[in-house]
C-alpha cells in the first residue's frame, strides 16, 4: 500500500504555503491548470476510455456510465469551472468582525483556510478537477481518493494539474495529491490520519458515506444521498409541474439531485397523473405507485405497486415512486419521513402553501416551482462545488469556497495583561 503518512506530511507542508499565497498567484495557477486540461484533453479521454471499457465489461448501468465518461465537452466544463472559481473573490483573510474590548484590545475575526482536506469519492472523475479548484482557491491542500472504476481518469487529470502547478515560480504541485491505492485499506487508513488532515468530505453512495462517518477520527462533512421529491399541490399549474418533474427525473438520472419520489395531492391526481405518466413513459421511466395512483393509471404499461422501501430509495435510474396525499400537511410529513435532506420541491400557485412547504420541509435546498436539478455549485454561481452537504453544522447545500474556510481571531494590543 502507498505511504499515506508521507502523503499526509507533503500535503500538510503544502497547506502552509497555500494559506500564504496572494490572490493573483492562486488565480494565475488555476488559469494555467484550466489551460493544461484543455491542452491535454486527448490524453485524458484516452485514459478515461480504459475506465469505460472496464466498466462496460462489468455490465455497469447506463446511468453510472454517464457519471464516468469524459469527452471534450465535459473537459471543457471542468476547465470552465476552474476559470469561474479563479474569477471569484478570494475568501482568505476576509475580515468578518472587529471589536474593541474595554481594556483597549482590538479583536478581529478573519476567514482562514481549513488546512488539508481529504476527499473520498466514487465514479465521477470531474470531481478531481472540481475538488482541486475549490480547495486551491480557498487556500487548502487536498488529498484525493477516488474509486477503482475511475483510477485511470483520476490519475490523468491529477497528473496534468500537478505538472501545471510545478511550472510556476513556486512548485505548488503538492496542493493536490491522488491516492492511487483504491483498496478499502487505503480509506481505513486515510480516515484515521487526524495528525495531517483537518477535514474529510466523502462523496458517493450511502455505504461509503456511512463507513467514513462511523470510522473517521478526522471531522467529516456528509454529502448525503439524494432521495429528492417533487410535491404536486392541489393548486399546481400542470404546465409547470410536468416539465419540472421530467427535467428533475430524466435530465440526468445518475446524480444526487435527480427526482426519485413524486407526491401528488389527491384533488389533482386524476388529472395530473396521466399527464405525468405520458411524459415519463416517453422517457422509459417506470412508475411505482400507491393504490390511488395505480388505480388512476390502471392498465398502463410500466406501472407497478410501490412498497415502503420504494419511498426511501435513491434509484439513480429510470424508476420513480408515487405517493398520493390528502393535504399539504400529509405531503410534508411524508417528505420529512423519507427525505435524505438534500433537495425538495413544491409545485403550486398558492403562495401561502409554498411558504409553508419552504419553511417546514427539512432539506438543504427547498424549491418552489423550480427543478431540483439546480442544486449544484455551478448553477448557484459558485463556479463548482466540493459536494452537497446535507448536514446542519458549518456547511449546508452546495459547498463553495466559503464552506471550505474556517476562521481565527487576531488580537492586537499595547501590552495589556490579565489582572
Amino acid at each position: 500500500m502507498e505511504d499515506l503518512s508521507g502523503i499526509g506530511k507533503r500535503a500538510k507542508a503544502a497547506s502552509f504555503v497555500l494559506a500564504a499565497l496572494e490572490n493573483d498567484e492562486k488565480r494565475e495557477a488555476l488559469m494555467g491548470a484550466a489551460k493544461a486540461l484543455m491542452a491535454n484533453a486527448s490524453f485524458i479521454i484516452a485514459e478515461n476510455e480504459k475506465d469505460m471499457a472496464a466498466a462496460r465489461e462489468k455490465g455497469v448501468s447506463p446511468a453510472m456510465l454517464d457519471r464516468l465518461v469524459l469527452n471534450k465537452k465535459k473537459i471543457n466544463e471542468m476547465a470552465e469551472g476552474m476559470r469561474q472559481v479563479a474569477s471569484l473573490p478570494d475568501p482568505n483573510n476576509e475580515l468578518l468582525e472587529t471589536f474593541t474590548r474595554p481594556n483597549g484590545m482590538v479583536i478581529e475575526k478573519r476567514r482562514v483556510p481549513v488546512g488539508v482536506i481529504g476527499i473520498i469519492y466514487e465514479s465521477r472523475p470531474n470531481v478531481t478537477a472540481d475538488a482541486f479548484a475549490l480547495t486551491f482557491r480557498s487556500g487548502n491542500a487536498c488529498i484525493l481518493r477516488g474509486g477503482s472504476d475511475a483510477i485511470n481518469s483520476n490519475s490523468a487529470i491529477t497528473e496534468v494539474i500537478r505538472e501545471s502547478l510545478s511550472k510556476g515560480e513556486k512548485d505548488l504541485s503538492d496542493a493536490v495529491i491522488l491516492i492511487k491505492d483504491t483498496s478499502h485499506e487505503s480509506v481505513s487508513e486515510l480516515v484515521k490520519m487526524n495528525r495531517y488532515l483537518d477535514l474529510i468530505i466523502p462523496r458517493g453512495g450511502a455505504g461509503l458515506i456511512r463507513n467514513v462517518v462511523n470510522n473517521s477520527t478526522v471531522p467529516v462533512i456528509e454529502t448525503g444521498t439524494g432521495n429528492c421529491h417533487v410535491y404536486v399541490d392541489k393548486d399546481a399549474d400542470l404546465e409547470k409541474a410536468v416539465p419540472i418533474i421530467v427535467n428533475g427525473k430524466t435530465q440526468r438520472m445518475g446524480v444526487c439531485n435527480a427526482v426519485e419520489s413524486l407526491v401528488v395531492h389527491k384533488d389533482i391526481a386524476e388529472k395530473a397523473l396521466p399527464l405525468i405518466y405520458a411524459a415519463l413513459h416517453e422517457k422509459e421511466v417506470e412508475i411505482r405507485g400507491d393504490d390511488f395512483s395505480a388505480a388512476a393509471l390502471q392498465g398502463r404499461e410500466g406501472v407497478k405497486s410501490a412498497t415502503e422501501e420504494d419511498y426511501g430509495t435513491e434509484y439513480l435510474g429510470p424508476v420513480i415512486s408515487v405517493k398520493t396525499v390528502s393535504s399539504l400537511e400529509e405531503a410534508i410529513d411524508h417528505i420529512n419521513r423519507f427525505s435524505t435532506h438534500h433537495s425538495e420541491c413544491i409545485v403550486t400557485e398558492n403562495r401561502e402553501s409554498a411558504e409553508t412547504f419552504l419553511k417546514r420541509v427539512d432539506a438543504a435546498c427547498v424549491y418552489h416551482n423550480v427543478s431540483t436539478r439546480f442544486t449544484d455549485g455551478f448553477e448557484f454561481g459558485f463556479g463548482a462545488e466540493i459536494g452537497i452537504s446535507t448536514q446542519k453544522i458549518h456547511a449546508r447545500g452546495p459547498m463553495g469556497l466559503k464552506e471550505l474556510m474556517s476562521y481565527k481571531y487576531e488580537i492586537r494590543g499595547e501590552g495589556q495583561i490579565r489582572p
